[in-house]
């Protein structure tokens, strides 16, 4: 921010500025040049697994023999950390930039968590510094050349979507819901922000569908069932699969190896997902 005199000083400064805002696009759009598919996860309300659809979607990606790249932009409360098995694991830098995580072969992940000197800080952070964070995800990560791009967004429609929006243009969303009215109301003020953005929604997964029995493997409609496939045809949107509330997945994450332990149902209901992303993403 300037002052309201006309100096040198303050032209040099907003000169400066510019210069710099315009090698980040560049090195942005160089970056975005080389990934085909980018994908959003997004969620109406926090609670439905968006995090954990998020990250099954890029290892299930990544095991088809896809580059995928998986951004955790939920700043405040990432999961994508946890959930992999990276806590306290520092992110490294090569030069200028950072070295996202090499989580298999074909998977890579950039998280603020890798940052933190404690994974239990809270990052009390405004607009502005959340998008330069964001940005600088984009633009100063060493990202390999990506078939998938997947970006994990904090729930609701606030900064950190809106600037994955506005700097990758052709980015379409994935909406996870759970069954019950409350979560589909508030996927369809989603839908709603997805339209007044004109982002491209892929479609919508409906998560915590049944509860899998852990001893007869008997799969129990605790939250209903049947309401995000409901809501999909009714707006005209795809609806990609559904995926059931697995104790199994539970335990995998808190292992740090989210399909280690995964049911057979679960497994099979996660491969259906990934291929209609695959199918419609051709």
């Amino acid at each position: 921010m300037s002052c309201d005199k006309n100096c040198d000083t303050c032209a040099t400064s907003d000169n400066c500025n510019d210069k710099t805002m315009n090698e980040q696009d560049n090195k942005i759009n160089n970056f975005l040049s080389r990934v085909k598919h980018k994908l959003m996860v997004m969620s109406g309300k926090g609670g439905v697994g968006k995090s954990t659809v998020a990250a099954n979607l890029a290892i299930a990606l990544s095991e088809k023999g896809y580059s995928v790249g998986l951004l955790d932009v939920d700043l405040h409360g990432p999961s994508i950390a946890g959930i992999l098995g990276l806590t306290g694991i520092p992110l490294n830098a090569d030069c200028d930039q950072l070295l996202p995580y090499q989580y298999n072969e074909n998977l890579q992940v950039m998280t603020v968590q890798g940052l933190l000197s404690d994974p239990d800080e809270a990052l009390i952070w405004r607009g502005p510094l959340k998008i330069g964070v964001i940005r600088q995800f984009l633009a100063d990560t060493k990202w390999s050349d990506l078939d998938y791009l997947i970006v994990d967004c904090p729930p609701g429609t606030g900064d950190e979507p809106l600037t994955i929006i506005q700097t990758i243009k052709d980015a379409q969303a994935v909406i996870v819901t759970t069954p019950q009215e409350v979560s589909l109301s508030d996927v369809r003020k989603s839908i709603s922000f997805c339209q007044q953005a004109q982002l491209d929604i892929l479609g919508i997964v409906e998560n915590m569908s049944g509860f899998v029995c852990p001893d007869c493997g008997a799969v129990h409609n605790i939250f209903k069932s049947g309401g995000g496939a409901k809501l999909a045809a009714e707006r005209g949107i795809s609806f990609l699969g559904k995926l059931p509330i697995d104790p199994q997945v539970v335990d995998s994450e808190d292992m740090g190896d989210p399909t280690a332990e995964m049911s057979n149902t679960t497994r099979e209901a996660l491969h259906v997902i990934v291929n209609n992303i695959i199918e419609k993403t051709k």
